[in-house]
């Protein structure tokens, strides 16, 4: 084994090899798309079967299939995926699995390069599926091994929640000796437990209720991956070692030994939460009745390491301030479900808590729920129950075992930001500008103004922006060609363009202008229906890649022409998946294990479900790109047009021959500025110098050029050769 930069979704990779995994399906989308392409590399060492699926759905039915059997399976995606894979998901909540299955939904905070900035941990309490949530690339590394573990102890999947920082982000670590996946299993009939009969479901509900409300709460208050700590924080401490692992695993080693089942390799089919070990107050809580001076935070995830950063860069520029310095934080690792004894502790000592969280005010909502609850405990079991009010209607603050009143600051009262990435910057200017003389006990503010209690004096100027650099098409990109044609074609014409999610979603941007809506994977094809059937005078137009096609346009297609709909799908096949780091789909030839099979036709698809004409064309002639979209607007029913050129960035890789870059003749050029208002390449720019008319002239940048020749088509004057 040897140290080396571990990036986080490599880490998670390793993490699942290390546990044994037997098969890893997914979507690529970023930012997990490294998860399944690192798993790849070790497929012939440790056996492990690797498939990008066509869609995230696909992806959790096949796992499905094989945890039925006893094997150790993978899904990988981002946020948005996990709405498409959602059906099979939330009846797997309700089944079960035998083998443990766990889920990867990546979220994206920002978003960076996602259409939403949903939060999976809101997935996880709906679905009822419990979730980990890992702060840096070593923790996640040790937490989908205990994922697994759990997984198996609790019949369950498991949700490993990722976000985009944690996923991109590098640490060191021991490399792993990666040794053969686990055997796999057999799948033995039981359509009792397989077949999802609503009475089934109905018992299975009340049995998941019992685990989620009853037991894991409980389980995870004692789980290292929640915690209490001081000044020195660890990020997962030995001394809270998840039982599940107690022998196997250490933080920052790489001795788990997960490829084993904590029961001893016997399967536990049969979990009864009444069967758990009774939970003994003292094993829980350190019963304390003084409220703790200092400062009191609540964080979980990547927040956890922005906020310990800031804590530390605030400690040393004010290294007397005793408020930061007895600073004290409750860590977060597995959101739901919630571990409430050990918040309930960590209240009951604060007379305010600031909570910091990406994305939406998970942790604030679960700690406004225990505010003002009591505990006890009854049979070994902790009961939690309103706080009983005197007859001010005030809660009895003073009651053995209440929670004292606990003001709680976050994003519910607008501290923290509602929307967008946290960052260390962020949460120490927050810390710095707080008054939290109420967290200071009087008569320690040492005759300090009010507002000076806790801090001193921080500058939090605020810093200059950072330039914004929008986004534009690759120079050279076939998609630049096909947005031009079909927008010469439809001059004039009432038109509607719905774009999906892919490169060519930047056909919004100016000059092109080509991207009227964008909802989700897919949608095009089917918000192209909407709006024919509203304006049957209007042309409608849906642009959508060949790995989305794959991936959800083949239904939209078929509920086109079997309703019968008036429009034209151009088909943007740049021969990968570009977006995401160019993966191979069903029309590329190759699969992830790296075995060559038959190219799926995207025109045969088409022609099967009824679709004509279909036309296939080279976006960089523009006048046979034209006159293909005509040709295909004009004709009734559900048209096609296949734009097929691939991607420059593997078109080398592909054989494409690249034709030699562009240059403008000084002498010819007009200085119109055509090229660069209707094109938008970044390839071409204003060069300074005028032509004899005093009009400045066009340059091209050879080391962006790649001689597609669009420019050259367009320019007027022929100036461009």
């Amino acid at each position: 084994m040897s140290k080396q930069m571990i990036m986080g979704n490599q880490a998670i990779a390793l993490g699942a090899l290390k546990a044994g995994v037997n098969l890893v399906a997914g979507y690529p989308g970023t930012p997990s798309s490294e998860i399944i392409e690192f798993i790849s590399k070790y497929k012939d060492r440790t056996g492990t079967y690797v498939e990008w699926s066509v869609n995230e759905k696909a992806a959790a039915e096949v796992a499905a299939g094989a945890s039925y059997a006893g094997s150790r399976t993978l899904i990988t995606m981002k946020q948005v995926g996990l709405n498409v894979a959602s059906d099979p998901v939330m009846c797997l909540s309700y089944v079960g699995v035998k083998g443990g299955m766990v889920i990867v939904s990546a979220d994206d905070p920002g978003p960076i390069s996602s259409q939403t900035e949903q939060d999976t941990r809101n997935f996880a309490q709906y679905s009822k599926i419990p979730c980990f949530d890992p702060s840096t690339p070593l923790e996640a590394y040790e937490m989908v091994q205990e994922a697994f573990e759990f997984s198996e102890k609790y019949n369950t999947p498991v949700l490993l929640r990722p976000t985009t920082r944690v996923d991109h982000a590098y640490e060191s670590m021991e490399f792993p000796d990666l040794q053969p996946c686990r055997e796999r299993g057999a799948f033995e009939k039981d359509s009792q437990r397989w077949v999802i009969f609503p009475r089934a479901s109905y018992l299975n509900h009340k049995r998941i209720f019992e685990r989620n409300e009853k037991v894991l709460p409980a389980e995870f208050s004692k789980s290292r991956w929640n915690f209490i700590g001081g000044e020195s924080l660890p990020l997962a401490p030995d001394a809270v070692v998840s039982p599940l692992l107690q022998s196997s695993v250490t933080i920052g080693s790489t001795s788990a030994s997960s490829a084993t089942p904590s029961s001893g390799g016997k399967q536990q089919d049969d979990f009864d939460p009444r069967n758990t070990p009774e939970l003994k107050p003292e094993t829980v809580l350190k019963n304390s009745s003084a409220i703790k001076k200092g400062l009191a935070f609540a964080a979980g995830g990547i927040s956890y390491c922005y906020l310990m950063e800031a804590l530390s860069i605030l400690r040393a520029e004010n290294p007397e301030n005793q408020a930061l310095k007895n600073a004290e934080v409750l860590k977060i690792g597995t959101p739901y479900p919630f571990p409430a004894e050990l918040a309930l502790e960590f209240l009951k000592n604060h007379r305010e808590i600031t909570i910091f969280e990406e994305l939406d005010p998970v942790i604030e909502q679960n700690i406004f729920l225990l505010e003002g609850k009591e505990f006890s405990y009854e049979g070994g079991a902790v009961k939690l129950a309103e706080r009983k009010k005197d007859g001010a209607g005030k809660g009895a603050g003073t009651r053995a075992g209440a929670v004292p009143s606990c003001k709680i600051h976050g994003k519910l009262d607008g501290t923290v930001p509602e929307a967008g990435e946290l960052s260390v910057e962020i949460i120490k200017d927050i810390i710095a500008s707080l008054n939290n003389g109420a967290a200071v006990p009087e008569g320690d503010t040492k005759g300090e103004p009010k507002n000076d209690r806790v801090l001193r004096e921080v500058d939090t100027k605020a810093k200059p922006e950072l330039p914004v650099r929008p986004p534009v098409l690759c120079a050279g990109c076939p998609h630049r060609g096909t947005f031009y044609a079909v927008k010469q074609a439809t001059k004039g014409q009432k038109t509607a363009f719905c774009g999906d999610i892919g490169c060519y979603t930047l056909g919004n941007a100016k000059p092109l202008d080509m991207t009227d809506t964008c909802l989700c994977m897919g949608a095009d094809i089917t918000m192209a229906q909407g709006f024919y059937h509203n304006e049957p005078d209007r042309l409608c137009f849906s642009f959508i890649g060949d790995s989305t096609f794959f991936a959800s346009g083949i239904t939209g297609v078929v509920n086109a022409v079997y309703n019968q709909s008036h429009q034209t799908i151009c088909i943007l096949d740049n021969s990968t998946t570009a977006m995401t780091g160019h993966q191979p789909h069903p029309g590329t030839g190759v699969t992830m294990m790296g075995e060559i099979v038959e190219k799926i036709s995207i025109q045969k698809i088409l022609e099967a479900i009824g679709v004509s004409p279909i036309i296939q064309v080279d976006p960089f002639n523009q006048e046979d790109s034209v006159a293909a979209v005509k040709k295909a607007y004009a004709a009734p029913g559900v048209s096609a047009v296949i734009f097929k050129s691939p991607c420059i960035s593997i078109a080398a890789k592909l054989g494409y021959k690249f034709p030699g870059t562009k240059s403008v003749d000084e002498q010819n050029c007009i200085g119109c500025r055509k090229c660069i208002n209707e094109l938008g390449c970044p390839a071409l720019s204003l060069s300074g110098r005028l032509n004899q008319k005093g009009k400045p002239l066009v340059e091209i940048d050879k080391s962006l050029c790649t001689g597609c020749g669009l420019c050259s088509q367009i320019c007027p004057a022929r100036a461009i050769k």
